[in-house]
């Protein structure tokens, strides 16, 4: 048993964040189920954006596309989707082997719809019916017109990915779109069964927003606490994710079968060169949740990781780390919403260059 596949025997899904033709034509993402236990798929613009770049394989298909199809985004649609039916194929067995709990994979709305929620669920049901995949995850971000879209696809049955959280206050306002969803769609009489969300809670963006802000204040009480608010807010947010899902807000639709909202790591690479390569991977190892990787930090799993199970350990530290984050005068809610809206802008930014690329 490699790393990985011994952080899969733990409970936590490790799902990749990268998807390209050449992934799935030269067999990499296959090896990568096969043999590192890897059972999903994330994509974004800005991953899609890269494999239309520096892969060979979209070339044919563009120069077609663009003698039959007059919209740029549509255009990109018919590029992207067969890899992202690919990758949902390729994963079906997984997805059957774990009773509709994994083995999914997911495909954005337009990032410039992230703050309006009519736009949002028309779009997630659109593309929804173009890849007719079951085991397809919609992402939807976490702003609050998109935690709003996110209850009434939930109530539609469609399943989604919600991406850009930053902060515990924006991960719970999720979780309780979720079970409000849930509720509506089981109090119409549809079966809860097989619905399925995650919840994207990026990491290593927090760290370099809040360590720049802790160099500012440059007292040695503020230098000591860099590189540890993402980890101390993941752990916390597993503590929310368990006080909801294994508790009383949960406790009806659990009976009727629904599953819990499991708790994705995102941007678990990192961006600080100081920084341990595995520092968003191995503190967050534990039951019901999710890691999905770039290329670069799966393989330094394997490489060299030393997976235990540790999500739930130091949860008392991190209650204090937070604490003293505050004290000093740093507010991670405004931190949240300072990069969602900057994760936006990011994401948009991507694909008008997507856009532009296909052009």
């Amino acid at each position: 048993m490699n790393a990985t596949q011994h952080v899969t025997s733990l409970g936590q899904s490790l799902w990749l964040d990268n998807l390209s033709r050449d992934l799935i034509r030269d067999g990499t993402l296959a090896k990568l189920i096969a043999e590192d236990g890897v059972s999903g798929v994330t994509s974004n613009p800005s991953i899609f954006q890269n494999a239309f770049a520096n892969s060979p394989h979209y070339a044919d298909d563009l120069a077609a596309l663009k003698t039959g199809e007059p919209d740029a985004e549509r255009r990109f649609e018919a590029l992207a989707i067969p890899d992202i039916q690919a990758a949902c194929d390729l994963l079906l067995p997984v997805h059957e082997a774990s009773g509709g709990n994994d083995g999914y994979v997911s495909l954005e709305v337009a990032p410039r719809w992230a703050y309006d929620a009519a736009h949002t669920v028309a779009e997630a049901q659109r593309l929804s019916g173009r890849v007719d995949r079951r085991n397809l995850l919609i992402k939807v971000p976490g702003t609050p017109e998109g935690v709003s879209a996110f209850e009434a696809l939930t109530t539609l049955g469609i399943n989604v990915n919600v991406t850009l959280l930053f902060s515990i206050a924006q991960t719970q306002a999720v979780f309780d779109a979720y079970i409000r969803g849930l509720a509506a769609r089981a109090g119409a009489g549809a079966d809860v069964r097989r619905s399925k969300a995650v919840a994207s809670l990026f990491l290593s963006r927090v760290d370099t927003l809040v360590d720049t802000q802790l160099t500012a204040i440059g007292t040695q009480e503020a230098l000591s606490l860099r590189g540890k608010a993402a980890v101390a807010m993941a752990k916390l947010a597993y503590q929310a994710y368990l006080q909801t899902f294994h508790g009383a807000p949960f406790a009806d639709l659990a009976r009727q079968g629904a599953t819990p909202q499991y708790l994705l790591w995102a941007s678990s690479g990192v961006k600080n060169p100081d920084y341990h390569d595995l520092l968003y991977v191995e503190p967050l190892i534990g039951a019901e949740t999710i890691n999905t990787l770039p290329d670069k930090t799966l393989a330094a799993l394997r490489d060299h990781g030393k997976p235990a199970l540790q999500v739930t350990e130091g949860v008392a530290e991190a209650e204090a780390q937070l604490a003293e984050l505050a004290r000093l005068g740093i507010d991670l809610d405004a931190v949240g919403n300072t990069l969602q809206d900057d994760g936006v802008k990011s994401f948009e930014d991507a694909y008008q260059k997507l856009l532009q690329q296909t052009g």
